[in-house]
Parts: C-alpha cells; structure tokens; sequence
C-alpha cells in the first residue's frame, strides 16, 4: 500500500513538455497528409489546408494540393515551406495578374506572370517574404504536399 501512495505522490514530479512545444513525427504528418488529401479530392479547388497550431507571432499548417494554386502575396505574414511528398514549381515574384485585395492583406489573382520559376521536390525548404506574389504549379504531378510556418510581421 505503501508503494502505492508513493507512486501517486511521484506523479507530479514526472517531466512535461513546456508550454509552447510543439512536436510533429514523419509519421503523423503522412498520417495528416493521407487526411488532406481525401479532403482535396473533392474540394473544387483540389486543395486541402490544416492549422497544426497557431500563436501570436507565427503558425503551422499542412497543406496538400492536386491541382496547380492561385496566386497570392501575404502583407504581414512570411512563409516558410517544406516539401514533404511530391514535385511542383514555384512561381515567385513579378505580378499577379487580375489582382483581388481580400481583405486582412492578403491578395489573390489568377497567375504570377514575369515571376521566378523554382522547381520543388521532397525535402526542399524556400522562404517567401512578405508582400511577394508566389504561386504553385503541379506541371502535371497528382499531388503535392507540404509543411508550412507562417510567421506574422507588423
């Protein structure tokens, strides 16, 4: 009985993750990516988002797409991607043709013309600053996957 009443007086002496920690295994992300891609199958736009966590200053999400993006820029936010499964080519910079001000800045059109082109693949990590058009295209892959930090600017 002894060591009974000695095990539960130990509980609140056992080591826990500090508030703020985050942590995501491959494993649940395929899991989570398995998810988004049921839902982007019959989504209209072929694309599937999910916000792991969000905190004043930044965000994680999972998106999965099949079928090429909008364009779109961001006036407060960075974006930090990591390639998880699949290939695309990113369009960055130029402009974004038929431009659409959405509103809590963010911006969307149909195209990034005149922009850089960066092709993608697993493993691959790219930062977008603010306010840069960017757009992605599958060129004919069936899906594309990836990690995304999104940090907040003034």
């Amino acid at each position: 009985m002894l060591k009974i009443i000695a095990f539960f007086v130990a509980l609140p002496l056992l080591a826990q993750a500090p508030k703020g920690f985050e942590f995501w295994s491959p494993a649940s992300l395929r899991r989570t990516g398995h998810e988004l891609s049921a839902k982007a199958a019959s989504d209209p736009h072929k694309i599937a988002a999910k916000t792991l966590v969000s905190f004043d200053t930044h965000s994680f999400m999972l998106a999965h797409r099949e079928a090429d993006g909008i364009a779109e820029w961001h006036a407060n936010a960075t974006d930090i991607i990591v390639v998880e499964s699949g290939t695309a080519t990113l369009v960055v910079g130029g402009t974004i043709a038929d431009e659409k001000d959405i509103g809590n800045g963010e911006h969307r059109g149909a195209s990034v013309e005149n922009g850089f082109k960066q092709k993608l693949a697993p493993g691959d990590i790219i930062q977008i600053p603010p306010k840069t058009p960017h757009q992605m295209l599958l060129n004919g892959a069936k899906e594309f996957t990836y990690f995304v930090v999104k940090v907040k600017s003034e």
